[in-house]
């Protein structure tokens, strides 16, 4: 063979290579080496038969590199076994189900629609991501104070720029609009770059997912009707679940842009009715005993000991009309999940009727479920984050170590209560109430620990995370309720049974939202959802002995 030059080196040896490898690449074309039916009698032996698969790649671009180390190791061990003179089934899939596509092709769709064919895209943008400092010690927490905003360097990525950069043609490009082009394009280049590797696939049984394929299609649908059949297996139910508005469907990790892994968190939302409308709040004064502050509480057993509740001064708030007719005064981001929730009157649409400013809410009295103290004030803290349950916090500052210390700078700073225009009467009257003993920290956990820890102020967050870490969890598995109908039990049974009651009698309802937010690949916030689906019950207890050889 003439040898070659390339920058100087002789590619001979390479070229040997290449041409035998292209050679008994189709040599097993044209023979079918890879290409095995069902053995039949002793062939059939598990003994003979070997039977390897490989997770089915998405087809939202093209194979890499990981894509043929993962792959490497099917072919190696499909390659001794057939060796060793067994029947090898090696087929090979293609993944197309899911939102990535969809959310691809509408991406590349909303480009062409705004910026023309080709596109003409604005400038590129410099764009800034925001960066959270570890805590030291902790890898799972973060410092809130010690944030800071580091400039990256990257520009503004547009879904036509992706696919022109992975080398499609432009004049091509333009039919990526149509999802089904995807499905189309894609699989034949990853068959093309699987056989070029030299796997030894039977590509009579390659094929690709969703009901564009009737013969896949079809095997999953006797799949779940089998399971159905069978009882116990698989059923229908409503269930919290992430959920993307743009895609009006649940938004599973693989259909994210951010935040996967992220689940639903449930709250219990306590509703303090609002006692006087004055203000902005005039205007609702003729739905009076219908309209509530909403408060997001992870501790319905803690509701005995409010003395307050809290309200971002500056904060944006509305006033909503849920579907019975009642009003909740919330963040609009709070609305919106309970419009998703089967809580308002159109599915998705929360109806706003007032917006008011944190500081229209300031002082609104307001009398909340078990609370001993029959009516409570509205007063300021500056820490809530508008991105977190609904912006309104319920106040226990007998088992909280922060609203504890915020009551007491309130109560010992007549120049922030003049700063936000509280009323010494709706704060100086209100003291801590006992409402559960835990071991080592008494009846007052949060006024303990503070005092031990020697905090000042609301101020000192390191000092009060510690707190909270020191009493929570405690207070969880050993604290005793003192006080309320379950008076003597242990928080842990309380807490479900208090949980329930307050729902029951219309006090409260169970609300979810993102345990952190969630962007979906279609670029909208996600919400939490209350859908109809189907589940595979996995930890039933049968299906389990079964799994295991159990007759």
């Amino acid at each position: 063979m003439a040898s070659k030059e390339e920058g100087g080196k002789n590619t001979a040896r390479r070229d040997l290579l290449l041409s035998l490898q292209h050679a008994a690449q189709s040599k097993w074309a044209e023979t079918g080496a890879f290409e095995y039916d069902a053995p039949e009698g002793v062939a059939s032996s598990p003994d003979n038969k070997f039977f390897g698969n490989f997770p089915y790649p998405y087809m939202n671009g093209m194979l890499h590199l990981g894509h043929g180390f993962s792959l490497s190791k099917l072919e190696f061990a499909a390659a001794y076994h057939r060796m060793r003179g067994k029947h090898v089934l090696f087929p090979f899939g293609f993944h197309c189900t899911g939102m990535p596509i969809k959310a691809a092709a509408d991406k590349i769709n909303r480009e062409c629609t705004l910026y023309g064919v080709p596109p003409q895209f604005p400038e590129e943008v410099k764009v800034e991501e925001k960066v959270e400092e570890k805590a030291e010690g902790d890898p799972g927490k973060f410092k809130g104070k010690k944030t800071k905003v580091a400039a990256k360097s990257g520009t503004e990525t547009y879904q036509w720029n992706i696919l022109a950069k992975s080398g499609i043609p432009v004049e091509e490009l333009e039919r990526f609009r149509d999802p089904t082009h995807w499905l189309n394009y894609f699989p034949p280049l990853g068959k093309r770059d699987v056989t070029a590797m030299g796997c030894g696939v039977d590509w009579r049984r390659s094929f690709i997912t969703t009901d564009a394929n009737p013969y896949y299609d079809a095997f999953v649908r006797w799949h779940m009707n089998t399971l159905y059949k069978l009882g116990n297996y698989l059923v229908k139910d409503k269930r919290f679940t992430v959920y993307s508005p743009l895609d009006g469907q649940p938004c599973a990790d693989h259909d994210r842009a951010s935040g996967e892994g992220v689940g639903p968190q449930e709250y219990v939302l306590i509703k303090m009715e609002v006692l006087e409308f004055s203000g902005k709040l005039a205007a609702l004064a003729d739905r009076k005993g219908q309209v509530f502050l909403c408060a997001a509480t992870l501790r319905a057993e803690t509701m005995y000991g409010q003395t307050n509740y809290w309200i971002l001064p500056d904060g944006d708030y509305g006033a909503f009309e849920m579907a019975n007719g009642e009003v909740y005064i919330m963040a609009e981001r709070a609305a919106l999940n309970l419009s998703y929730q089967d809580k308002t009157a159109e599915y998705g649409k929360p109806v706003c009727l007032l917006m008011l400013k944190g500081q229209d809410l300031m002082g609104c009295p307001a009398k909340s479920p078990l609370a001993f103290n029959e009516v409570i004030f509205g007063l300021p803290m500056l820490t809530i984050l508008m991105s977190k349950g609904t912006g309104v916090v319920t106040s226990v500052p007998s088992d909280a170590p922060d609203d504890y210390m915020a009551l007491q700078d309130l109560k010992k700073k007549p120049a922030m209560r003049e700063k936000f225009g509280v009323k010494d009467e709706w704060v100086m009257p209100f003291e801590v109430v006992p409402i559960i003993n835990i071991p080592e920290f008494g009846d007052t956990s949060a006024v303990k620990v503070c005092e031990d820890l020697k905090i000042q102020s609301q101020n000192d967050r390191a000092k009060l995370d510690e707190a909270k870490n020191r009493t929570y969890m405690k207070g969880f598995y050993e604290g005793v309720m003192l006080v309320g109908g379950h008076k003597g039990r242990p928080v842990q049974e309380a807490k479900p049974a208090i949980k329930q009651e307050l729902c029951d009698a219309g006090l409260a309802l169970v609300y979810s939202e993102p345990e952190k937010k969630v962007m979906s690949r279609s670029g909208d916030e996600c919400v939490v959802a209350l859908t109809d689906q189907w589940y595979l019950l996995y930890g039933e207890e049968e299906w389990l002995f079964k799994g295991r050889g159990g007759p």
